[in-house]
């Protein structure tokens, strides 16, 4: 780690996580309590077919997967991409101010806004893709 790297850098980050956190909490919680009232409804029969789902999803939860932010596109000629130097300016399709593509394996699950806090960068979550438009969008 760099000996000149700023203590309130770390603090500035640990509240955003803290925000994140509590947010995922207050989420979860929700999910649970809907979770907890379908369960009135639904048919004991499948308890066991519940459990080895649950232990089906465990199995999965460390694969490493590829998280990409998209600013934006942009198609140029081999020639105009010799030309390009340091300092060069390459002009992207995506607006100012716009929403950025959050892509995990190159399939999009959400868009976000770019946050910096003490010169480092990260993303917001301001739209999360629901499972159907996901689906939607890999049979297109």
């Amino acid at each position: 780690m760099d000996d000149n790297f700023d203590t309130s850098a770390e603090d500035d980050w640990g509240a955003a996580i803290a925000e994140q956190a509590k947010a995922e909490a207050e989420a979860a919680a929700l999910a649970a309590q809907n979770a907890a009232s379908a369960a009135v409804f639904k048919d004991f029969s499948n308890q066991g077919t519940k459990t080895e789902t649950h232990n089906d999803i465990e199995f999965i939860l460390d694969i490493p997967v590829q998280l990409t932010v998209e600013l934006g596109r942009t198609k140029i000629a081999i020639k105009n991409l010799l030309q390009l130097a340091q300092g060069s300016v390459v002009e992207l399709d995506g607006l100012a101010g716009e929403p950025m593509d959050v892509l995990v394996n190159g399939c999009l699950i959400a868009q976000g806004e770019v946050v910096v806090v003490n010169d480092r960068f990260g993303i917001r979550l301001t739209d999360i893709i629901t499972p159907s438009e996901r689906i939607r969008k890999l049979n297109k």
